[in-house]
């Protein structure tokens, strides 16, 4: 016996049909014409704020119309044992149990071959963002529905962000000769995961197609893009000159002209096109977004004044009101920061950068115990290492040290999780407080539970050494090389000191020569090399490394020793120079004023 369906066999799947449509162009970047939801802000290495523009090219949705749902498909007969698993699926999806409904479907879809289901399938693997099933589903559907751009265009989305760009132009190219809208900057979120050869070939493959194609706006931005990519800045920017032909204000390309001209230093006039695009177009919020954006770059006044103009729109849109913070820090209006902040806070959104910022605008402001609380509200997160070092700081420079470790074993307890790295942190604070046996405690206490701790056994033979405690510190690092042959950290730590405390020079330059092998161009292990072939009198080969090291990292420890060879080969005049230099940016520094003191130079002495 066989079941006669039809292809829309209930009428939920006409829902998924409509539901899931959206769902092939969810790559895109979007603004609601009321909202501007998309702020970007990136935090600086030293945790200040810098807003930036997003990195990402902001994408063109596709305008390939998805199928008519309204004329009923032709009946066709279906395999009796795919009845169950179909209405399985089919009530799965009435209950919102779409685990179950989606895997019912894909292994239906392959079994039945039938592009409805195919599609179905696809678009439910898409809303659940389970890509790897969405891709395999839509491979299925292209093949069984070749001429069907939008499933083309959803395999292209579903291809460039899993990392196969040039896999997804060559179903764009189809869409495109077809006479289909093709997403072609969508190919750039895998483009900077290829090698540069692949690079060159996607970029020519594009070329191409845009001299069979010169009206495809497009296709020329994603030029662009490819070329800024590569660091060709000044070839991308005059590729926008076409698109300006065809489009004189073309959104994309607008953010654009003026984000290359910024990088290129063009500043003059380089907001002309976007203004008169705003004028043109004033409640297109997400160029005025990108404008804000971009604006903080070069004037910051004028971005809080955009970013404040989007937030009359959506006044509680609480990435807008973090990026209106940070800008009001940088221009230290940190009144009018703390403000925002505490609205976020309000709104319980972006909550733990929100006491972060405000436990920094609270130290500037000289209230401490404020800063204090914000900090300690911050949870595990992007903010979380720097709130709990700041908190540190202070509570170790009033002498609270009880409090401070009552928080940090708090913490512990709360997030077992990170212990290692609370307790490293700890200690890290500590060293650098110059409470050294306190660090020492709480390292011995971290590894009694942790035994295997690498990092906390690197941290403590550290310290050990500092306490000049050598067979602790050995021991530590030698259990960490044990473990793990290859760890270059450990065997240079463990050259170096052999180098500094003992004579044992053969030894540690073994140690060092295995590390510089695996890194060969750590400036680090090349100071090390140079500094055991110093002390082995192989003076030449000495100078040779640290040279290396001096020139990739010009800190003052590889300036002592490299200042200390140049003087010991009669070069007296060059280890001055090198040793001026360093004493101009860390006049205290220990190691370079040892050296100094040990070879009895006076640079003062000329």
């Amino acid at each position: 016996m066989r079941c006669f369906l039809r292809l829309i066999m209930f009428p939920s799947l006409l829902f998924v049909t409509v539901l899931f449509t959206g769902c092939a162009t969810r790559g895109a970047e979007t603004i609601p014409s009321q909202t501007a939801t998309e702020t970007s802000t990136e935090i600086a290495a030293d945790g200040e704020a810098a807003v930036e523009p997003t990195s990402e090219p902001a994408t063109v949705a596709p305008t390939v119309a998805p199928p008519e749902v309204a004329e009923a498909p032709p009946e066709r007969a279906f395999p009796e044992d795919s009845l169950y698993p179909l209405l399985v699926a089919e009530f799965a999806l009435r209950r919102r149990q779409y685990d179950t409904a989606l895997d019912n479907y894909l292994q239906q879809a392959p079994q039945l071959a039938d592009a409805g289901v195919a599609a179905h399938t696809a678009r439910l693997a898409q809303f659940m963002r389970r890509e790897s099933e969405a891709l395999e589903a839509t491979r299925l559907w292209v093949e069984l529905e070749p001429d069907n751009l939008e499933a083309r265009l959803n395999l292209a989305n579903l291809l460039a962000l899993s990392g196969q760009p040039q896999e997804a132009f060559a179903e764009l190219r189809t869409i495109a000769q077809a006479g289909g809208t093709a997403n072609f900057t969508s190919l750039l979120r895998g483009y900077d995961k290829l090698d540069h050869a692949a690079q060159l070939n996607l970029l020519q493959q594009v070329r191409e197609l845009g001299e069979a194609l010169p009206d495809d706006i497009q296709l020329r931005l994603c030029q662009v893009l490819m070329l800024e990519e590569l660091g060709r800045r000044e070839e991308a920017l005059a590729q926008l000159q076409p698109v300006f032909a065809l489009e004189p204000l073309y959104p994309q390309a607008v953010i654009e002209d003026a984000k290359l001209r910024i990088e290129l230093g063009q500043t003059e006039g380089v907001f002309e096109r976007m203004e008169q695009a705003l004028l043109a177009e004033p409640g297109n919020n997400r160029l005025r977004l990108q404008y804000a954006r971009l604006l903080t770059q070069v004037d910051m006044a004028e971005a809080e004044r955009q970013f404040q103009r989007l937030l009359q729109v959506a006044p509680q849109d609480p990435d807008l009101l973090f990026s209106v913070a940070l800008i009001q820090r940088e221009l230290k209006d940190l009144d009018s920061a703390r403000e925002n902040l505490e609205r976020l806070l309000t709104l319980n959104r972006r909550t733990d950068e929100a006491h972060y910022y405000l436990g920094k605008t609270a130290e500037e402001q000289r209230r401490l115990e404020d800063a204090v609380m914000h900090y300690t509200q911050v949870q595990p997160g992007r903010d979380f290492g720097a709130a709990t070092e700041r908190l540190a700081l202070l509570l170790l420079a009033s002498g609270r040290n009880a409090e401070l470790a009552a928080y940090f074993d708090t913490q512990r307890q709360r997030f077992p999780q990170l212990a290692q790295q609370l307790y490293a942190l700890e200690a890290e604070k500590l060293m650098g407080a110059k409470y050294l046996a306190d660090a020492s405690a709480i390292l011995d206490r971290a590894l009694a539970t942790y035994p295997d701790g690498i990092s906390l056994r690197y941290s403590r033979s550290i310290l050990a050494e500092q306490l000049g405690n050598f067979p602790q510190a050995e021991q530590d690092l030698r259990y960490i090389i044990e473990r793990n042959p290859d760890n270059s950290t450990a065997l240079n730590a463990l050259g170096y000191m052999l180098t500094n405390r003992s004579d044992r020079y053969e030894e540690a330059a073994q140690l060092i020569s295995k590390a510089l092998a695996i890194k060969p161009d750590e400036p680090a292990i090349l100071d090390s090399m140079g500094w055991v072939k110093y002390r082995l009198g192989d003076y030449a080969s000495a100078l040779t490394y640290l040279e290396r090291a001096y020139r990739a990292f010009p800190d003052p420890e590889v300036a002592a020793h490299l200042g200390e060879v140049l003087w010991v080969m009669g070069q007296q005049a060059a280890a001055r120079e090198i040793w001026d230099r360093a004493l101009a940016e860390r006049p205290e520094h220990k190691i370079l004023q040892e050296t100094l003191q040990r070879l009895g130079v006076d640079l003062t002495d000329v």
